[in-house]
């Protein structure tokens, strides 16, 4: 059985977001994506590989500092301002929002954390296939977005502009913040 063209596009995809392991793609497309069973393993086995060789011949010509160098960069700055910021956060924003949650109970020093930002595996495959990244946000405290959102936002994107991003955002709590022309190269 061949995979369809569709699935191999799927495939590629998560290779190329960078945060999942090849036995853990492999495991995703014949437990949780398809059906037990609807997929030949030894072909998902196969894409998987075949998805990352073409990926390890095309870092050789990734510039030195790649977009995702650079986001890397803003959002550990982020979480040096106190903001939980977190990449690949579940696979929906309700997933993200659960992530931040669990981040902040953990947290050492809860009292320093000020916001949170995040994308999640959408917005992951949106960037990946080069729509750009939306990225949420706002204050620890839901009671507070309002108030607090913009500040947080403002922090954020003051971040991602001092990496050089071309960043969208109104202003306000109701609009997530966009990267436009993000170039997905992470390493």
């Amino acid at each position: 059985m061949s995979l369809k063209p569709e699935t191999l596009s799927e495939i590629a995809a998560l290779v190329r977001g960078g945060f999942e392991e090849r036995d853990r793609i492999v495991e995703i497309f014949c437990e949780e994506m398809y059906e037990p069973g609807e997929l030949d393993s030894a072909d998902v086995q196969a894409a998987v590989e075949q998805a990352f060789s073409s990926l390890e011949a095309e870092k050789a010509t990734w510039p030195e500092v790649t977009d995702c160098d650079k986001l890397d960069a803003a959002f550990s700055a982020l979480a040096k301002q106190g903001v939980i910021a977190l990449q690949n956060a579940g696979y929906t924003q309700s997933d993200g929002y659960d992530d931040v949650r669990q981040e902040y109970r953990a947290h050492p020093r809860r009292e320093t954390v000020i916001g949170y930002c995040f994308y999640h595996g959408q917005d992951l495959e949106r960037a990946v296939h080069g729509d750009g990244l939306y990225l949420a946000f706002g204050p620890i405290d839901p009671k507070k977005e309002a108030a607090e959102g913009p500040r947080i936002g403002a922090l954020v994107a003051e971040q991602l502009r001092s990496q050089g991003f071309d960043v969208q955002w109104d202003g306000t709590f109701n609009q997530r913040i966009h990267i436009k022309n993000l170039d997905w190269k992470r390493r």
